[in-house]
């Protein structure tokens, strides 16, 4: 009977974890998720989260800033694991008054961030033991970006359809990735998103722009980017000096930035 009961506490945690039914809501919880190998309790994610490619096959919830609770609470999840950017939610309260865990993830634009959510999601999913080879691949990569400052001047757009272009300014994603890459944030004065002016992107004076691969596609092709307000009067627009990049990996701040970061890093130290 001792025996019994020691085998099933070990098992215990094991098979919790399993029986759980998990939405991920965040390109940054759905990816560590998957390096945690808790993918297979999966059983819905946020339009953002489209990577790896296994993860668009499994039911969209929406995207995360617009959530329906009866959309979640149809596929009986345990738990639901919610990244910065789904709080605060009127959506993830009503999930929660069905008897639905709801775990919030931490936020924050620094790659020191990423480690913090890690072990936050593998204590949620019993993934300690994985969580631990998964911190310290990610400390390899970290540590090996190059932390020297880029006197380099770098100017993000974010554009969708439907909308006017807008420009990063600090508090946001864009800039601590800019910042991470030892590079500088051609948009100083203000804080989260502006509408882009002629003025002020001709007083930013940006060596490179960056932008999403979805922005270049809403503004009708790269070769339109250029007609945007100001540009053409900047360095980056004189040289066409463009970095086209998937926005989720540089600026979920999940498993895939380092990566991102050192991409941008690395174009920029290519500009004349």
């Amino acid at each position: 009977m001792k025996k019994a009961l020691t085998l099933l506490a070990f098992l215990l945690p094991f098979c919790s974890a399993a029986s759980e039914r998990i939405v991920s809501l965040g390109g940054d919880v759905t990816e560590i998720l998957y390096g945690l190998g808790a993918w297979q309790s999966l059983v819905a994610r946020d339009s953002t989260s489209n990577w790896p490619a296994s993860a668009q096959k499994l039911p969209d919830v929406g995207y995360v800033r617009q959530l329906n609770p009866e959309g979640i609470l149809s596929l009986r999840p345990t738990l639901v694991l919610a990244s910065a950017q789904a709080r605060p939610s009127m959506a993830l309260q009503t999930v929660e008054k069905n008897h639905v865990t709801v775990v919030p993830v931490p936020g924050g634009y620094t790659l020191a961030g990423i480690d913090k959510k890690v072990a936050l999601i593998a204590r949620a999913t019993g993934k300690t033991a994985q969580a631990a080879v998964l911190r310290k691949k990610l400390d390899v990569e970290i540590a090996a970006l190059p932390r020297q400052p880029l006197h380099k001047r770098v100017l993000f757009i974010l554009s969708h359809g439907g909308m006017d272009s807008l420009v990063a300014g600090q508090e946001t994603a864009a800039d601590g990735a800019i910042r991470e890459a030892g590079l500088e944030n051609a948009m100083q004065g203000f804080s989260h998103y502006r509408a882009m002016s002629q003025e002020g992107v001709i007083a930013s004076q940006p060596d490179l722009v960056v932008i999403s691969e979805d922005g270049v596609k809403s503004i009708g092709g790269e070769e339109n980017l250029w007609k945007l307000p100001g540009l053409s009067q900047t360095p980056a627009g004189r040289h066409k000096q463009v970095f086209i990049v998937d926005d989720v990996a540089l600026l979920a701040f999940g498993l895939r930035t380092p990566r991102a970061v050192l991409a941008l890093r690395q174009r920029a130290e290519q500009l004349p």
